[in-house]
């Protein structure tokens, strides 16, 4: 989604080459009644694009779908990340970018979101469920559910929790959260860490300002209660 047709139609063009299939939208209105119509893997999305800001597309897609929905921005300040992140953006590529990052982040997004659906190799060395107080999760059809109700969680915030979950003595920092969940060296921005464990503490605490599952231990990082 991106109302820059030259970015577009170069941005079409390297994926198609690439073995994708693209469904170009221009405006926030078409975005989002594409969106509608058809079944999609992942969303590419400008923030700044006319008729309804990408953040009212994001928060749109976020009411009846977890697909990886990628930020592709002139918008570079933190402030602008953290609010797309908050809203439930997967990830935040800066303009002008580079063509294999682009890729690179769409192909680690899909890897980790099919996982998510399909299952991954990891659920025969893992017990049938992981448990921390009233939350279940289970690695076998990546389900989480508390006192009996299932959570939808994106795949980012499903991995987050299970690292934690599968190591409930161990502190990570956010350099190794997101080494292990974004599969990408660490760059020492720690605003996607930040803010996907905050999303992560609004769905499943009961009272997120006194987290009792997701737990910060100052200056290093954080580890799992409850």
């Amino acid at each position: 989604m991106e109302d820059d047709r030259e970015i577009s139609e170069m941005l079409e063009e390297f994926l198609i080459q690439e073995a994708f299939e693209v469904v170009p939208a221009f405006d926030g209105l078409e975005a989002c009644e594409k969106f509608e119509d058809g079944e999609f893997d992942l969303v590419l999305l400008d923030l700044m694009i006319p008729k309804m800001s990408g953040m009212d597309v994001m928060k749109t897609i976020r009411e009846k779908s977890v697909v990886p929905i990628l930020i592709v921005s002139a918008k570079d300040s933190l402030l602008d990340k953290s609010l797309g992140l908050e809203l439930g953006a997967d990830d935040y590529i800066t303009k002008p970018f580079v063509m294999a990052e682009v890729l690179a982040r769409i192909k680690a997004n899909l890897r980790r979101t099919n996982q998510y659906a399909a299952g991954s190799s990891r659920k025969q060395e893992e017990p049938a469920t992981l448990s921390c107080g009233d939350i279940q999760l289970n690695p076998a059809d990546f389900t989480v559910r508390k006192r009996g109700k299932k959570i939808d969680l994106t795949a980012k915030e499903f991995e987050i929790l299970r690292l934690l979950m599968q190591n409930p003595k161990k502190v990570y920092t956010k350099e190794q959260i997101y080494s292990l969940v974004w599969e990408d060296a660490y760059l020492g921005d720690e605003n996607a860490v930040n803010v996907h464990i905050s999303r992560l503490r609004n769905k499943i605490e009961d009272d997120a300002r006194n987290p009792e599952y997701i737990i910060t231990v100052w200056g290093f990082g954080y580890r799992i209660g409850g």
